[in-house]
């Protein structure tokens, strides 16, 4: 039989280096999995939460292009039968706060 050969010392560092970079990186990759998975069971913060009215009143012939929500208001940008455009702004209760007239550019 022949006799168990030795392994030399730069292999076995190696080797440990090479089962210590797994395991780093196994690690790492949990991290990255459990720090996903806790954003995305995340509510919200408190006071971030969006209440919505249940009716907004346009003025007439207005017709809403786009809708945007802030803190406390609410914004809805119109247009009219004349292409005019105009962005309104709501409280988070739906009262008018107030109007903006968007210019044409020049």
């Amino acid at each position: 039989m022949d006799a168990p050969v030795e392994e030399p010392k730069n292999l076995r560092l190696l080797r440990r280096l090479v089962m210590v970079l797994t395991v780093v990186m196994i690690g790492g990759l949990l991290t990255i999995v459990a720090v996903i998975v806790m954003q995305f069971a995340r509510t919200g913060s408190p006071g971030t939460e969006l209440t919505l009215p249940a009716e907004i009143s346009l003025p007439d012939n207005e017709s809403a292009q786009a809708v945007t929500f802030g803190r406390g208001w609410i914004a809805v940008v119109t247009i009219d039968g004349d292409d005019l455009e105009r962005i309104h702004i709501y409280s988070s209760e739906g009262t008018p706060r107030q109007t903006i007239k968007i210019e044409p550019a020049k």
